[in-house]
């Protein structure tokens, strides 16, 4: 079966079309935390940053603008890591015994729910920019319209990557554990750590050396940098601090990121390999 993939995607895209209280969920979740957190924290780290000295030439972005990047990476990390708890269900209902047997590749299973992981990804970050805009956020400030098409597609690019490395690595573990409970205790434990030593919602630069060095090869890190640089610019002043980004360090970056969701791919495909359901 050449496109079983794709029947493992749509019947995952079903589900969370028809379950329509995980549907409203989650897209509006990241919506409420842009509002309500960005807003408060926002109006805040203005008003301490308000008599700052800004470098001459240099764009200023508002906290609101500075996090929204990071919320947008947020939603992308919870709902790739998340959706493991799939796998787990249809583990534990005998579902997936039945398609592990079926003609399907287990690359396939593996790469039908990525696709739809990251669809959801891909949906989740356009409503969070559209209504960041809606609230006062910079996104794509100054920008053409070929630009805003281009820096569009280059923050879903950017979130492609890291929710297919996140998905892999948390369909590994699903098909490796037995009860939903241990699964989210691991969910759990994985993102607190992965979002804060991010530059999510603060600068890197004031952090203990080797909390610096952690953020700094952190997946989530290299996300935002490519986010703030395709929809904020390459050259911008936030939180007291210039960012200035060249065309290499978004490509390392991006290197990164793919690197990253390969050794994950390899992870996923060797646990659905040797995967026993019963």
């Amino acid at each position: 079966m050449q496109y079983g993939f794709f029947t493992i995607y749509w019947r995952d895209m079903i589900r969370f079309v028809r379950f329509k209280t995980l549907l409203v969920s989650s897209l509006l979740q990241p919506a409420l935390w842009l509002a309500f957190f960005g807003i408060a924290m926002a109006s805040n780290f203005d008003a301490m940053m308000a008599g700052m000295p800004v470098p001459e030439g240099v764009k200023t972005v508002g906290y609101l603008t500075f996090m929204g990047c990071g919320i947008i990476a947020m939603t992308t990390l919870f709902t790739s890591l998340f959706s493991g708890i799939v796998i787990l269900f249809d583990k534990n209902w005998g579902l997936m015994r039945e398609i592990l047997a079926s003609p399907v590749s287990r690359n396939h299973i593996i790469v039908g729910i990525a696709l739809s992981g990251v669809t959801k990804a891909f949906i989740q970050a356009i409503i969070i920019m559209g209504f960041g805009v809606l609230i006062g956020a910079a996104f794509f400030a100054g920008f053409t319209p070929l630009q805003i098409v281009i820096g569009i597609a280059g923050v879903l690019l950017f979130v492609a990557l890291f929710a297919l490395g996140f998905l892999f690595l948390s369909a590994a573990i699903a098909i490796s554990m037995e009860s939903p409970e241990g699964l989210q205790g691991v969910m759990t434990l994985l993102t607190m750590p992965i979002f804060f030593a991010s530059n999510a919602l603060y600068p890197i630069d004031n952090f203990p050396e080797v909390l610096r060095i952690i953020s700094a090869y952190n997946p989530m890190t290299l996300l935002i940098n490519g986010i703030r640089y395709f929809a904020i610019g390459p050259d911008f002043y936030a939180l007291g601090h210039h960012y200035a980004f060249t065309q290499a360090e978004i490509l390392l970056s991006f290197a990164g990121l793919v690197l990253f969701s390969l050794i994950m791919f390899v992870l996923a495909w060797w646990r659905f390999r040797n995967a026993v359901v019963t």
